[in-house]
Order: structure tokens, then sequence, then C-alpha cells
């Protein structure tokens, strides 16, 4: 995004530094490769959580993209921006200019809906965004039981509101996965004042007198640097734009001594403030063979899923993450915002690329919107490549753990409801032992996990401690700033992909002058040069 937005001015140079390859592979652009990609250490790079008591004692993979478009090209696809609230939140917070109202241009600008322009959505943008394209009867009968239990029918998260039971739209174009490589990167790159470098591994932001003066990176077992004219930006994530501010000497003075990095700005909240949505699934076995687990080993079922994707661009191999959905308000819930999230899938299986269960899966997994425990993230070590520690501290307020049995409570309810009670046969996941609220707890802690949507480690705000002012500008270093998720003062109750494009966008009109006209002419030059 960044880089197609300022490269569109022919006058200014970009390079765009990225540790992975090329995202040009099947299984990154067909929509169902997530299922083979987000946890293969050839497109993205495995991290490890502390183990900690909110996890029984587990670690969590964090699977982040190393990639050209980064996450982007690995995820989920869910396009959500999240409620409202959460960007009116931001500008609560101490981040002026960061409200819905306020942003909802470059929600925007960026995106191409394919139902077009509207007061939500944007029609003419590089990012493809599509209704669903997988129309499963049992997924109709979840979102029927929902509003059975007394949910809204929603037919658009991206609307009004995310309350109610629906739908999801996803970051499709055609059939195609939408990726920030794909949608904003591959048409940039025959721009002559573009620099793409890859199987580059970004080592620190060199640091002059207080200005950011260029970057280090490792690449082919040597080290090279690139000095900037104008700015450096950060964009390497909630895990990684930390860390690779604790290697240059910004971060908290007490960790970086430890590790023998020169202090240059004590700045103590670098890493502080993760924030995650921690998730929890149930499964149910159902009654009939209609889940995705019997199709894919049902050799005429799987030719025909790939016979109308090729025709129509639609069915299974359409879908990531989850089809339908939606947002509910617990008992634990403040002025009617929804606190917790669905996700639901016609299929069951135990993590992406693992096989699908031998039975008829069926999965609606449930998140707290707004965690209250956060974690941190501090180097490990001086050596660029070894990877941080991650501290999430998942469940470890009251509120958290409350929230989330309540929420897989409802779900549990739902499927109780008329519509969907006589499609299944067994409680998989928790379990019929798991009946009381202790019960349920322990399940969510032994076998939740993340559903990728880190965030929050340079923060942004007014106030002299956090990291990052509106501008985005790193307090106590010139010429740098980050724009990425790790910048959000709190958590998008939603998947976050939608709201980091958001961010790339924003940050750009903020690097380009802050002026909206300047930005508006540089991104009509940007799709008249992609057209």
């Amino acid at each position: 995004m960044l880089a197609n937005r300022l490269s569109a001015d022919p006058g200014t140079r970009v390079l765009l530094v990225e540790a992975g390859g090329s995202d040009r592979h099947f299984w990154i652009r067909l929509p169902v490769g997530y299922f083979r990609t987000i946890y293969n250490p050839r497109f993205s790079r495995l991290f490890d959580t502390v183990p900690s008591e909110g996890t029984a004692g587990r670690n969590i993979v964090w699977p982040r993209g190393r990639v050209l478009g980064g996450s982007s090209s690995i995820n989920g696809l869910i396009f959500i921006r999240g409620q409202h609230e959460d960007f009116d939140d931001w500008a609560r917070l101490g981040a002026p200019g960061w409200s819905y109202r306020e942003l909802l241009p470059h929600f925007k600008s960026y995106e191409d809906y394919e139902r077009g322009e509207s007061e939500y959505h944007g029609g003419g943008g590089e990012f493809g965004v599509s209704d669903l394209k997988c129309d499963h009867p049992y997924c109709a009968a979840w979102i029927e039981a929902g509003q059975q239990i007394g949910l809204p029918y929603n037919p658009d998260f991206n609307g009004p509101t995310t309350y109610g039971v629906g739908a999801y739209q996803l970051g499709i174009r055609n059939g195609w996965r939408s990726s920030a490589a794909g949608a904003f990167l591959r048409p940039a790159r025959r721009r002559v004042n573009l620099t793409v470098v890859t199987g580059a591994h970004v080592t620190r932001i060199n640091i002059e007198r207080s200005v950011a003066v260029g970057v280090e990176w490792i690449a082919d077992g040597g080290i090279h640097n690139a000095r900037a004219e104008r700015e450096v930006v950060l964009a390497a994530g909630a895990v990684q734009s930390p860390q690779i501010l604790q290697l240059s000497g910004v971060g908290p003075a007490a960790v970086l001594r430890r590790h023998g990095i020169a202090v240059t700005v004590d700045a103590p909240e670098v890493g502080e403030n993760l924030q995650d949505h921690y998730q929890a699934r149930t499964i149910v076995r159902l009654r009939e063979r209609r889940s995705l687990n019997d199709d894919v080993r049902n050799p005429i079922r799987l030719a025909a899923m790939g016979l109308e994707w090729l025709v129509r661009r639609s069915g299974p191999l359409t879908v990531g993450a989850g089809q339908v959905g939606g947002a509910a308000c617990t008992l634990h819930a403040v002025n009617g915002r929804p606190d917790v999230q669905f996700n639901v899938m016609p299929l069951s299986v135990d993590k992406p690329g693992d096989p699908l269960h031998a039975y008829s899966g069926f999965t609606a997994a449930v998140w707290q919107c707004h965690p209250s425990s956060h974690g941190t993230i501090q180097v490990a070590s001086a050596d660029p490549l070894a990877a941080p520690r991650i501290e999430p501290h998942y469940l470890a307020e009251a509120r958290d753990r409350e929230t989330i049995v309540a929420g897989i409570k409802m779900l549990r309810d739902i499927y109780r409801q008329p519509a969907f009670r006589d499609l299944w046969d067994a409680d998989v996941l928790p379990g019929d032992a798991a009946s009381s609220d202790r019960d349920i707890l322990d399940f969510a802690r032994s076998t939740g996990g993340t559903v990728f949507h880190c965030v929050g480690t340079c923060r942004m705000g007014s106030d002299p401690r956090s990291v990052v002012d509106p501008e985005l500008r790193v307090r106590g270093v010139e010429r740098l700033r980050v724009a990425d998720a790790s910048i959000m003062p709190r958590v998008t109750s939603a998947n976050t992909n939608a709201a980091s494009l958001m961010i790339g966008e924003k940050g750009a009109a903020l690097i380009l002058g802050g002026d909206r006209r300047n930005w508006q002419d540089a991104s009509e030059r940007a799709l008249a040069a992609n057209r």
C-alpha cells in the first residue's frame, strides 16, 4: 500500500525491503489455499509465545506473513473493519483524526466492493471485496438459529453495525485472493522509482543524532545498507516492528541494556500494549455427511468444487477462515456494544494445514472483541535473527475469562435452536462433560489459541509515553514512522486486515504532508497507473 501510494509521484524514490519472497504461488492466490499456507514456513515465520497459565501451560504458535504482501497474503480473507466505536475509542484515547467518520474515506478509497460505491463502501479502489460465494445449507441454518436466540440478521458487517448474524465479506476479486501485494504492489512494480528487495532480513534502523538515516539488512550472507533521503517507514507488524525498534536502540532502556544494545531513546512502551483475540472453537458432529470434511474425501464432490470455481468463481474454493458469523452481546457487554465475535465453517480441523477430521464436523468459534489482558514483546537477544519474547497474557483478567465462557455458552445455545438442533448428534468440543462454567473455562484455556490479530505494540497517542504520535512519527527519532497494526491503541473488535490496510492508506496521506488534496492526487495517479 505505502509503496504504491508513495511511488505514484515519479519524483519520489521508494525502497521496499521484504524478508520473504514472491507471492506468486497458486495456493497463495486461491482463497482456500489459506489452509495450506498460513503455517507453511515457506510463506510464514512461526513465532512461539511464552507458555502461560491462561493457556494451560501451552505455548501458542503465531504465524506472520514472510512473503510479499505480509500477512495479507496468508490470512483468512475475512474483510471486516470492526465496530465504529473501535476507531472512536482511538480518537478518544489521544489519536485525533482517527475517529470512524474521519477514517471512512480512507477505508473506501482502497476498496473495490463488487456491489459498487455506497455510503459505507468504496467501488473504485484496488483491493477487491466480494460477498460470500459459497452457500452451504448448514451455514444458513446456523444464521437462522442465531436469529432464534434473538440476534438480528445483519446483511453487511461493514455497514452501520457489526451486531447480528450473517455472511462475511471476503478479500476476493474474481475468485482470487486480494492481498496487499496483488492489489497494490504488483501494479506499481513497473515504476522505475520503486525498488523491491526480497529475501532481506532487516536488522536495524540506522539512527544518527536522533535522526533515522537509513536501514540495514542481511541478504545473501552479507550486510547491506540503504540511506534514506526523506523518511524511513517501518511496517513489519506488531511482532517485528517493536523488535526492530528495540534492536535499533529505541525501547525500554533496562531491556536494551540487558542485551547489550546501546540506548538511543528510552521508550518504555515499545513492545508494551500487546493485544490479540483469543479464540475458542466449538465443534459438533453432523448427522448427515454434509460437512466439507466429507466433500474433500469424495472425488466426485471434489471435482465439482473445482468445476464450480472454474466456471462461476464460487463455491468452497473461494472461502478462507470463515463463511458466516456475527457479533453478539453477552451479559458482560457494556452499553449494548457487542463483546464477542463468531466465526463459523461447515468443517472441522485442529488447525489449518492439518487433515480435516474424519467425522462430519461443523465449527463455530468465538473470541472476545475487547480483551482487557495486555501483553508484551521484548527482544530476547541482540541477534536480529533471534525471535523476540512474546507474552500475550491471555485470559489474565477476570472479565476476559467470564466473557469467553459466556460466548461459548451462547454458541451452544445456538446449536440447540430449532433451526439447527436436528442437524447434529454429538457435542465434540467442548464435549458433554464440560457443563459448568469452570469446565468451560478449563476447555478454553487448554484448547484455545490465537486468531492471528496481534496489535498494539507501538501504541499511537498524544501522551509523551506513546510510541508514535497521531502522525505516526516515532517519538524521539526524526524522520521515522511506523505504519502497521502495531500502532493501534486498542485492537479492533473483529479481523484486523481491513483496518491495517486503512493504516497504510492514512499513513501515505500523512507522509505526503497531511494535505488531503496531495494525497488524493497521488492516489488518483496510482489508480491510473494501475489500470
